[in-house]
């Protein structure tokens, strides 16, 4: 081993290679390869950027565009409306799930497969299909009859017991499957769970009747995570007047009762939307001219595109806007035929019909999407599910609604209501506003005078 070093250290042989020389000719080598490389590299780029150059002035930038190398939509619109959807998920303002839980499952929130196939109109796969960002639950329970409820709606009818079970299934649901949904109480929940490609899972409760004449109970729903509250349903109750369904029913209140504008200023200091939904005319027009927040049709599509008392009719709607005298809100389309269209003519073009009257009256800034799935046995054409989201998007896109507007009716206009509403509690509770503590009057059940007055 060691002669066979001797060359290496010994550096006085006659035979010794000039290694200091021949490392100057091999860097002088690897330099210019490496300058030959990154000249080819250079010259193969510019020679790429000239063939894309040639192609696209070729085929032009409508290709681009329909095929999502670009900021605008594509010109199809089936493919506009995913791309669009994409981008602003569908907050839908009203589902009935929770109804088909009781009356299906007994609310039986393990035995629910909403994985698979629902004999509805919803489940998580064509939630998924129709991009869906997030809708609201809706706790519902019927009213109850005139002769179980009495004149004053005095009488014990379950409501509230029924009502606290739908809110439990609702939560339930959601918290089955948290790889789908996130439960949201705010504006900013509802962006985070879009930010994290879940669907946002927002309370509501359809109907005054289901708060017991009782203030207070509103605001436990309140902490229960309910964050809208829609007056009246298909009856009366104490607080305000409804509409009925297909035709008007007589008033009872003319609108609010003296209880009901209390109500109105609680659902204000803590934060609660108004739904105006199944209201009368006189009851919408009440709260729009005393609310200090936005208010909102969960679920309602328009008189006069369609003639029912359901219907939110144009004097009611010009109430609505951002100017002097009006008051900030939104109008969600509701697809159940028999508010869409006379019988058999329901499709998605009348739907997009009272969308484009709604934008027409308020402007494009104050109408979005409440379906009523789930709550409703038939469906528009075209609209059959909750999958079909994206027709609705396509229609309107059809008729000239830019990406911007549409983004406002998938969920944008709603977000905005709904953080405005949030604003206004925040000031008021700053500003001190006590809480709401005013009684039924007919309620027999407590003391007629207060403590300290003369019996």
């Amino acid at each position: 081993m060691s002669g066979e070093a001797e060359p290496l250290i010994h550096g006085n042989s006659s035979e010794q290679r000039n290694y200091a020389h021949d490392d100057a000719e091999h860097e002088a080598a690897q330099q210019q390869s490496r300058a030959l490389r990154v000249r080819t590299i250079v010259w193969s780029l510019l020679g790429l950027l000239f063939i894309v150059g040639i192609v696209i002035g070729l085929v032009g930038p409508d290709y681009y565009a329909d095929h999502g190398w670009s900021g605008a939509l594509p010109k199809d619109p089936d493919l506009a409306a995913r791309r669009l959807l994409d981008m602003a998920p569908v907050i839908d303002g009203h589902i009935d799930l929770p109804m088909v839980a009781r009356y299906g499952w007994r609310n039986n929130v393990s035995a629910i497969p909403l994985h698979d196939k629902m004999p509805m109109h919803v489940d998580i796969p064509r939630l998924r299909e129709g991009r869906v960002g997030g809708f609201f639950w809706s706790a519902y329970v019927p009213c109850a009859s005139a002769s179980a409820e009495g004149r004053k709606f005095l009488n014990a009818t379950w409501r509230v017991r029924d009502t606290m079970e739908q809110i439990d299934v609702a939560k339930g649901l959601i918290v089955k499957y948290p790889e789908t949904f996130q439960y949201a109480v705010s504006s900013a929940d509802v962006k985070d769970s879009i930010f994290q490609r879940k669907i946002a899972g927002l309370l509501g409760v359809e109907g005054a009747h289901q708060l017991g004449n009782s203030i207070a109970v509103l605001r436990q729903y309140y902490d229960l995570g309910v964050r809208y509250v829609t007056l009246t349903h298909v009856c009366h109750n104490a607080f305000a007047d409804s509409c009925g369904y297909i035709d008007m029913i007589s008033p009872l209140h003319h609108g609010l009762s003296p209880l009901g504008f209390k109500l109105i200023d609680e659902m204000n200091r803590i934060g609660m939307l108004v739904d105006l939904s199944h209201t009368s005319d006189m009851t919408a027009t009440q709260v729009i001219m005393h609310s200090k927040a936005p208010v909102m049709w969960s679920h309602s599509s328009a008189r006069a595109v369609h003639n029912v008392a359901r219907n939110v009719p144009d004097e009611v709607l010009r109430m609505i806007g951002t100017g002097e005298g009006q008051k900030d809100g939104i109008v969600m389309v509701n697809f159940s035929p028999a508010f869409v269209a006379p019988e058999g003519e329901a499709d998605v073009e009348r739907v997009a019909d009272h969308v484009e009257h709604i934008a027409r009256v308020v402007s494009k800034k104050h109408v979005g999407i409440g379906s009523d799935f789930d709550g409703i046995m038939d469906a528009p054409k075209g609209l059959e599910d909750v999958s079909k989201y994206p027709n609705l998007v396509a229609e309107l896109f059809r008729r000239g609604w830019n990406k911007y507007e549409l983004a406002g009716l998938t969920g944008g206009n709603f977000l905005r209501i709904f953080a405005a509403v949030e604003d206004v509690a925040h000031k008021l509770q700053s500003e001190g506003a006590l809480p709401v503590y005013d009684v039924y009057e007919e309620r027999e059940d407590m003391p007629s005078r207060r403590v300290g007055e003369a019996l």
